[in-house]
């Protein structure tokens, strides 16, 4: 590959249109992405997504890309009404059963792979610890790290047992946070004990248990590193994911157009100090002219030596292992074959199973059992 191709493969871009158009045929011609993810915008039914995927997955002939999405359940489900849709991991959470969470993301993974989605932003992995927290609340399985680990392995399970590539999220931890990394830098102050008892285990069991890949944080924790937060961070990165975790899958940026990070450094920094501090996929929900900046960005740190070839390498390596073990041998998806499986019947009586499950909890005892509540039900538009 040449340069700017080894580059684009470090990158996920979202994009706006239902259709591969002239003009988004061109700019990922130009800009060669490793994979791209969808919104609600660009889903619309069964036959226009296995088209639109099917179409995208044309203009990458050497290497199929990374097709992602947010199906966390809940306030963050971007696919139509056709798909079976899940209620939130927080309710799933009171449920208590890994079986439950197991069979709930098997189907969802069955569904993405159907219509040529090969890649889940989930699960959630944030403990929700804060009850003032205004962007995880319900997202969260619940409160107590052991719930949240178990709920979250058995997720990663149903999803990469059914070839969807998992994505825990947002390491080393979003569920204490009073503020919404959407909107600005959040920050906290809580100590490293208290990171290490309540924050990192349900991280370190989803690495034990194989996650394919994971996202960071956009929050600062001043235990961590005082100055960069975790996704910038060598400190929370390196040393403490690769080198303490040991964790050697594909890490993600959340996305770098969040407030909490543009608003603080220009998308091209903004992407260099994310990758020398350890990420390996870069991810950019939405602007072309952002993706072409960073991009170009990369090429000039790697070519002024801010970025070795060798560290270049190891997040190729990362990349092509990933892709090897969830996309190869590519194949399109039919629209008939896709029919067969989104929303249909076995799917539709494991849903209202769980319906059945959730109405049998004696509510009084959610509190009980530190069942936080969600913070609060307004949509969330990234990641």
């Amino acid at each position: 590959m040449t340069l700017r191709e080894q580059i684009g493969q470090l990158f996920m871009i979202g994009f706006t249109g239902t259709t591969v158009t002239k003009d988004l045929a061109s700019f990922l011609t130009a800009s060669k992405p490793g994979g791209v993810i969808f919104f609600r915008r660009n889903l619309e039914s069964v036959q226009q997504i296995v088209d639109l995927t099917n179409g995208l997955q044309k203009l990458s002939p050497a290497q199929p890309l990374l097709i992602a999405i947010d199906q966390e359940g809940g306030r963050v489900s971007r696919l139509p009404a056709e798909f079976t849709i899940f209620p939130p991991c927080g309710q799933l959470g009171q449920c208590n059963s890994s079986e439950l969470a197991y069979s709930a993301a098997a189907t969802i993974a069955k569904e993405l792979r159907a219509v040529g989605i090969n890649m889940n932003m989930a699960p959630v992995l944030d403990v929700n610890s804060n009850p003032d927290n205004p962007v995880i609340g319900d997202r969260a399985f619940g409160a107590a790290p052991e719930l949240v680990g178990e709920m979250g392995s058995a997720t990663i399970g149903g999803l990469q047992d059914n070839m969807v590539v998992a994505c825990g999220k947002h390491f080393p931890g979003h569920g204490d946070t009073a503020t919404d990394s959407h909107k600005e830098l959040p920050v906290v102050d809580a100590g490293l004990q208290r990171l290490r008892d309540t924050e990192f285990p349900p991280f370190q069991q989803a690495i034990r248990y194989g996650v394919a890949s994971l996202m960071t944080a956009h929050v600062l924790y001043r235990a961590l590193d005082p100055e960069a937060p975790a996704t910038l961070s060598s400190a929370v990165i390196q040393r403490l994911l690769r080198e303490e975790f040991r964790y050697e899958g594909v890490v993600f940026t959340d996305d770098l157009e969040m407030h909490a990070i543009i608003d603080h450094d220009g998308i091209g920094e903004a992407a260099v100090r994310s990758f020398v501090a350890g990420c390996d996929v870069l991810l950019i929900c939405k602007d072309q002219d952002r993706v072409m900046t960073a991009m170009q960005a990369m090429e000039r740190a790697v070519k002024d030596g801010r970025i070795t070839q060798e560290r270049l390498d190891q997040s190729l390596a990362r990349v092509a292992k990933l892709k090897v073990r969830y996309l190869h041998p590519y194949k399109p998806v039919t629209i008939s074959d896709a029919r067969l499986v989104v929303g249909c019947r076995s799917h539709k009586v494991l849903l209202d199973s769980w319906h059945k499950a959730y109405a049998r909890i004696p509510k009084p005892t959610l509190v009980e059992r530190g069942q936080a509540a969600p913070a609060h039900d307004s949509p969330v538009t990234h990641v």
